[in-house]
């Protein structure tokens, strides 16, 4: 019996509209403009205009912690430098420090707070300082970052490093900074909310993300970001190996708690205190194997109650220059985040 033509018909549609799904461009495809080199990005709206901060310094940007601005989230452009030179309290407290690395963004009472890090590669004798302005847009008269001096300040006696801070609020409306970087793992320090800084100095952070390694090995995790929705705080942090190009190895997880200080857990229950979690982006992604190593990735909680993930990730076909990515994130039926990429 010959299927009628009908049915064909419909076959053929269904596998018309299932190829260009398949062949359909990714928001990741079209990005445009000033998008490499970009290191460490995090997000935030002001208006109808989107913000882009991350690491690094040029002459060209004209100071430290390089700026990209977007009105439609695809395509950026240079905007500048968040600060001309390094703070002399950071270089001082920091010898041998070149850099302001790894910032992240939040609108608190009034004004924007922006936190970075100072360091050297591979130490943990390394600080985090705090900015703040009252606007994101370089071209209002309010505009200027206001040095908040350090907040908080690791040493080589420490476990910790004082590197990639992440800035939430509870459901409290305590506030809270994740910061670290491979040594004892990820931690997360009380603020006080009036400063932007530890609560208490003397208090001893909370462990929330570690990754248990033999003995004189490295422990690659870092860079948390916490997202509060459906009930559980999301812990995402990156694992194994930046900064290496197209040969790198990072990879991004994620885990929950139904408490902002853990424990954070896997879909399979695993522990990200012992090294756990669920991957959310792959280190091979799947974009032709082009991009590789994506991480350091931060959320951007946008209008209409949607989700953008940002992240770099290593471009093979351009001498593995780090470049922005940005995709949309969505939670399926089991609440887990899903990243479009």
């Amino acid at each position: 019996m010959r299927p009628s033509i009908a049915l064909c018909a419909a076959v053929l549609t269904v596998a018309a509209i299932s190829a260009g799904a398949q062949t359909a461009p990714t928001m990741n495809d079209r990005l445009a403009g000033d998008i490499a080199p970009v290191h460490d990005p995090v997000i935030a709206r002001e208006g109808d205009t989107y913000y882009i901060f991350a690491t690094g310094g040029a002459v060209e940007r004209g100071g430290f912690i390089p700026v990209r601005s977007s009105k439609d989230l695809l395509t950026w452009t240079a905007s500048g430098a968040a600060v001309p030179a390094l703070p002399r309290w950071a270089t001082a407290a920091i010898p041998g420090a070149r850099d302001m690395w790894a910032p992240d963004i939040a609108f608190v009472n009034g004004r924007w707070r922006l936190y970075y890090s100072v360091s050297t590669f591979g130490s943990n004798r390394s600080a985090i300082g705090l900015l703040t302005s009252p606007t994101l847009d370089p071209k209002a008269p309010r505009y200027g970052w206001r040095d908040e001096g350090l907040v908080v300040m690791s040493t080589r006696d420490s476990d910790f490093n004082a590197i990639d801070p992440n800035f939430i609020v509870d459901r409290d409306g305590r506030q809270w900074l994740a910061l670290g970087s491979f040594w004892t793992g990820l931690k997360l320090f009380a603020l006080d909310p009036n400063t932007g800084k530890p609560a208490d100095p003397m208090a001893k952070p909370v462990s929330i993300a570690r990754r248990p390694v033999p003995r004189g090995a490295p422990a690659p995790v870092e860079a948390p970001f916490i997202v509060d929705r459906g009930g559980y705080y999301w812990l995402i942090a990156s694992y194994d190996y930046c900064c290496k190009g197209a040969a790198s190895t990072y990879y991004t997880v994620v885990g929950r708690s139904r408490a902002i200080t853990g424990p954070y857990l896997g879909k399979d229950g695993s522990a990200m205190m012992a090294g756990g979690g669920t991957i959310l982006l792959r280190a091979d992604l799947s974009e032709k194997q082009r991009f590789r190593g994506p991480g350091h990735a931060g959320v951007l909680r946008d209008r209409g109650g949607r989700d953008y993930i940002v992240y770099h990730a290593y471009d093979k076909d351009n001498k593995g220059i780090p470049t922005l990515r940005i995709a949309p994130l969505t939670w399926g039926a089991d609440g887990w985040p899903v990243a479009d990429y």
